[in-house]
């Protein structure tokens, strides 16, 4: 009976968890990891098995509160939906692995709150990812925000103004979805996802449809940081707590994006994203390959590592957006698999951000001069990160990046191609300038540290997160076929 209710109780779980830990965690610390890694190991178990299923026996659709849809909500779980919950549940289970002995020094007296929050919106993008409710889309999405932005207003001297910069543009991307579903609530008397999908071909032809459509992507392109509606991000993720920015970081644009994906390939048809409107979905291919040099450019302008890597963040949503509306089966494969690459990659590099702050204090280039000798085994496995994150093979950035180019090149969208080259090219400068200075460079300072006894790496509950991750970008690159052939292509509409 458990086994017919873990799309609920994935879902759950965490979210009772957080608000036994903001009771019992006023108490004692003790009760905290206990309830927010057992929390999250049951959610990450539960989705392996949910994904298990319906890669075995198809969807799998949960009825919330006996109300059946369209009148109710609907928690449905997809070959596309269940890889994201493994994603989100897992890269949350590493990643509070790793931060629950550093909140008590960066957060002192604040964990039990911190926790609190983290589970909220953790609950709250597992949710996001199996709803088939529109509006209750928006709802789980204003969770998620709302938590982020305390979590990030817990930081230190300019945290609650970057914080308060991201309520503004998180506003106004969920007033641009709210008005969407509103225009299409008029429109089809629905908020089902499936229903809607079912009414919408006789419509199509209205302006209103359209209309509808636009204010959808233009609230998730705000929330996801699409260039150039990304100015709420490096700020927000780089002046954030470490603890905060590890565990946000590689999931909230990940999972903004997928729900892109899903309005496009559930709600209104890949025919009418991409064919009706080609002007448009050229448009939007170009934008993203502009944002992806942009971004890319603006990350070689920085001197401090973890501001470095919020740019780069934002170049890889123009990755997968581009993707996404190359109209292909390439391009969307890309951008879905890539939707998983990132999000490990990108928790590789903020796990290393975090074992290096714990260490040195600080991510400014100037003072990670001799750090692959101080930190060995955290610069390998950034290392590793770097180049996941350049597409160097057999690391998992290679593959997604090889779907793309692939993508573009079948459409004809040289651009964008032209793009993820030079993307890749401004990466290993990036990276290679961090090896420069952390491996080759060593002041007078240093010498002691190295010939004495310098090799100092963070805590075993850091370490060990970071290096299971950066060995995760292998395997994950090795069984890249095996995702994209018996997940990703079941996930994309027959014929695509």
């Amino acid at each position: 009976m458990i086994l017919e209710n873990f799309p609920a109780l994935v879902i759950a779980v965490p979210l009772l968890a957080a608000f036994a830990v903001n009771l019992l965690g006023r108490l004692s610390r003790a009760w905290i990891a206990p309830l927010v890694l057992g929390s999250l190991a049951f959610s990450t178990i539960a989705s392996v098995m949910l994904l298990t299923r319906v890669l075995r026996e198809g969807t799998v659709r949960y009825v919330v509160g006996g109300w059946r849809a369209p009148f109710g909500i609907e928690l449905v779980v997809d070959p596309l939906s269940g890889l994201m919950l493994v994603v989100v549940a897992a890269v949350a289970l590493v990643a509070c692995v790793s931060v629950v002995k550093n909140v008590e020094q960066e957060l002192p007296g604040k964990d039990h709150l911190f926790f609190t929050l983290l589970l909220i919106l953790i609950a709250g993008l597992l949710g996001l990812v199996v709803t088939g409710d529109a509006f209750n889309l928006y709802v789980l999405l204003e969770i998620t925000s709302i938590t982020t932005y305390g979590l990030i207003a817990m930081g230190p001297d300019r945290a609650p103004l970057s914080s308060f910069n991201y309520i503004i543009m998180g506003t106004i991307g969920a007033c641009f979805y709210l008005l969407g579903v509103g225009y299409l609530y008029i429109l089809t008397g629905s908020l089902n996802m499936a229903d809607i999908a079912l009414i919408l071909p006789g419509l199509e032809g209205q302006v209103a449809v359209a209309t509808a459509f636009a204010f959808l992507l233009v609230g998730f392109w705000v929330k996801m940081a699409f260039f150039p509606l990304h100015s709420w991000l490096p700020n927000a993720y780089s002046h954030a707590p470490n603890s905060v920015a590890v565990v946000v970081a590689p999931l909230m644009t990940k999972v903004t994006v997928y729900l892109m994906l899903r309005i496009i390939l559930t709600v209104f048809s890949v025919d009418y994203a991409f064919y009706q409107h080609a002007a448009v979905q050229s448009t939007i291919v170009w934008v993203a390959a502009g944002a992806i040099v942009c971004a890319s450019f603006l990350a070689l302008a920085q001197r401090d590592l973890k501001r470095m890597l919020t740019y780069i963040i934002v170049a890889e949503v123009g990755y997968m957006v581009g993707g996404a509306w190359l109209a292909n089966s390439a391009g969307m494969t890309g951008a879905v698999l890539h939707i998983v690459n990132d999000a490990l990659m990108t928790l590789c590099m903020f796990l290393a951000v975090l074992a290096i702050v714990c260490r040195i204090g600080d991510t400014r280039f100037e003072n990670l001069t001799g750090i692959f000798r101080r930190m060995p085994i955290t610069m390998a496995a950034f290392t590793l990160g770097a180049f996941s994150m350049i597409g160097v093979p057999p690391t998992c950035g290679f593959f997604s990046k090889w779907y793309l180019i692939l993508g573009g090149v079948e459409a004809g969208q040289w651009g964008f191609v032209i793009a993820l080259v030079v993307s890749s090219l401004v990466n290993a400068v990036l990276f290679f300038r961090i090896i420069e200075i952390g491996y080759f460079r060593l002041e007078e300072q240093d010498h002691a540290a190295v010939h004495g006894n310098g090799v100092a790496e963070a805590p075993l509950m850091i370490l060990s997160p970071l290096v299971l991750t950066a060995l995760a970008l292998l395997v994950v690159g090795f069984g890249s076929g095996l995702i994209v052939n018996d997940v990703i292509r079941l996930a994309l509409p027959a014929g695509f």
